[in-house]
């Protein structure tokens, strides 16, 4: 249970998690879900039918006026220039250094406004990081108490919401949202549905008014009911996009890891002109990173945790875990951490071994992710 003696943040879903007997604990400031019933069956759910997510304590930061794509394309490393009304984008913004400061979403609602969403520990920062390099003027909009955002994720996901709406859900592409106005979705305001996600399924994220969220909540339930739909927490969100290979900001990146030796290198375009930290990045990519981000499976039956080391086949430290846990869908344990950037450590079936209570276990390198969807 989340400690009372601490003020914790609630979302607008709070009291739906406490009627439906989830377990609470405090998770980036706010009083959160961890689960319902079980993560493995939570996790199984996602994967076989459907899940929904109470995310709203992510944030959410408006971009607007005549500057918002100059500040954009000046914050991030991807290139917004390729945006266009409807369509989203995976991306970090870095220091000067490369560091990463988050990892984020970007939409383009419009010519003139984009939408940002950060990772929920990071809001404070990351508004003061954008408000401090907006050289250009653009107009910023810290909207994230404005906002309130659910995940419905799995292979029945977008049948289960297209019941609830008439917007053609089914159309939609993979990180391309539509924007529903004037009360047409539960009273909201301004919804967006998107289609993305952080558990490697098939779903959508949606973006709606706090004060519609439990409706929204509701209906969703009541929509999947028949579907195997269950209310999912953090413990399989985080079970989830590990399987998926997806990086958490904190554990697999942070600000004194860069996205080259992160594994994503795919969000860099170094030719789209200057971008914050985008010198460093050049150097980097010109020598070569020093230790990249792997992948791994454990050998025997023994679980990888955050912090254990990773060794070579001499038994020394060459790395630390980042994140560990059970495979829900393998039955055996996964991780990610940092290695050598050598080929001995990197390369897929390379043999490692983890620090389990001070006793090495018996690991391979592979590549993410580590449970496939159709």
């Amino acid at each position: 249970m989340a400690d009372s003696s601490t003020t914790l943040r609630t979302t607008a879903l709070h009291d739906r998690h406490v009627a439906l007997g989830a377990r609470m604990m405090a998770f980036a400031g706010f009083d959160m879900p961890v689960q319902y019933t079980s993560i493995i069956e939570e996790h199984k759910a996602v994967r076989t039918a459907a899940g929904i997510f109470d995310v709203s304590h992510m944030g959410e930061v408006f971009v607007r006026g005549p500057h918002a794509f100059d500040f954009v394309q000046h914050l991030v490393t991807n290139d917004a220039a390729k945006l266009y009304d409807g369509k989203a984008m995976y991306t970090v913004m870095c220091r000067e250094d490369g560091g990463i400061v988050d990892d984020l979403l970007v939409y383009r609602l419009g010519a003139e406004e984009y939408l940002l969403v950060i990772n929920a520990a990071n809001i404070d920062k990351d508004f003061a990081w954008m408000q401090a390099h907006n050289p250009m003027g653009a107009e910023l909009e810290n909207a994230s108490e404005a906002v309130a955002l659910l995940a419905v994720q799995g292979p029945k996901s977008i049948e289960i919401v297209q019941r609830l709406t008439d917007a053609p859900l089914g159309d939609l592409k993979y990180y391309h949202f539509t924007e529903i106005t004037g009360g047409d979705f539960f009273g909201c305001e301004r919804a967006l549905l998107s289609r993305t996600g952080y558990t490697g399924e098939l779903g959508l994220e949606l973006y709606v008014d706090p004060g519609r969220a439990a409706a929204v909540w509701d209906a969703v339930l009541e929509a999947g009911a028949d579907d195997g739909l269950r209310p999912a927490g953090l413990g399989a969100r985080d079970t989830l996009r590990l399987e998926a290979g997806y990086a958490l900001y904190g554990n697999d990146i942070t600000d004194e890891t860069n996205p080259l030796e992160a594994g994503l290198g795919w969000v860099v375009k170094l030719d789209q002109g200057a971008f914050v930290g985008r010198e460093a990045l050049q150097a980097v990519k010109a020598r070569g990173p020093e230790r990249r981000l792997v992948g791994f499976v454990m050998e025997a039956r023994s679980l990888p945790r955050p912090g254990y080391p990773i060794l070579d086949g001499d038994g020394e430290a060459i790395g630390t875990v980042t994140s560990g846990t059970l495979s829900p869908m393998l039955e055996q344990g996964i991780g990610m951490g940092y290695v050598p950037n050598q080929e001995a450590f990197t390369t897929p079936g390379a043999a490692l071994a983890v620090g389990v209570r001070g006793r090495p276990q018996p690991a391979r390198v592979q590549k993410p992710p580590f449970h496939k969807t159709d």
